[in-house]
């Protein structure tokens, strides 16, 4: 097989709830989610890490979980903060206390980082997060050389409207196909329950049945892409 182009497909948002981590452990098992970002603040956080520390395969990253914005009658709007990121001293110590807590569930340090609706793009947030990756020498998402950030696979638009095209199964099997060489991280958000309060909410369940079909998983091998986690991507390859 021809490893020029190799593919994590990771799972954000393990945690939120018990329904999201059996969507999250469905696409795992059963189709080509190969690691997962793990949100330490929420309720079923401890249930997602238990489940992980039993499963060396799931490679397991820290969603760092900042806030969360909602796009309503035009514009956006917190659903919740959870500190202002323009306070660096505030920012500083949450990011520490998310690290922490991920350390204690979890027993390790994460494999990567990212973050909830991507609020590490951002300055001063951005700058914080490159050198604490660094210091960690793990990956962090659309930041880290040699590692591609892929955001396709998505049910909803920029302004969150509904984009059902974005999470269907003729689309991912278009973005696959379309796949430079090297490595690339495909982002996704598979998840069970509609009662999350989270603008999205439906798109996960569609984000399981289309990650765990085997079209899917044809596509993958009939384009000779290699499945890879963040734990045993190479490098070099």
């Amino acid at each position: 097989m021809n490893l020029r182009r190799q593919l994590i497909v990771n799972a954000d948002d393990f945690g939120l709830s018990q329904g999201v981590n059996r969507g999250i452990i469905e696409a795992y098992e059963n189709g080509i989610v190969t690691s997962a970002s793990l949100m330490v603040r929420w309720p079923a956080a401890d249930e997602a890490a238990t489940y992980a520390r039993n499963e060396p395969g799931l490679s397991l990253g820290l969603h760092l979980d900042l806030g969360e914005w909602i796009f309503k009658e035009g514009s956006w709007s917190p659903l919740y903060e959870v500190v202002n990121l323009e306070n660096i001293d505030g920012l500083d110590r949450e990011v520490a206390r998310q690290l922490d807590a991920f350390s204690r569930l979890c027993g390790q340090a994460p494999s990567h980082i990212d973050s909830h609706q991507h609020v590490h793009r951002t300055e001063p947030t951005r700058s914080r997060l490159i050198a604490i990756a660094a210091e960690l020498d793990v990956p962090l998402r659309d930041c880290s050389s040699g590692i591609r950030y892929c955001g396709d696979f998505y049910g909803q638009s920029s302004n969150g409207y509904p984009y059902p095209e974005g999470i269907s199964i003729e689309g991912l099997i278009t973005t696959l196909k379309a796949l430079p060489p090297g490595i690339t991280e495909l982002a996704c958000h598979p998840g069970f329950g509609d009662n999350l309060d989270t603008m999205y909410r439906s798109e996960r369940t569609l984000e399981v049945q289309v990650l765990c079909d085997p079209r899917v998983r044809a596509a993958i091998e009939a384009n000779e892409i290699a499945l890879r986690s963040f734990r045993n991507v190479d490098l070099n390859a």
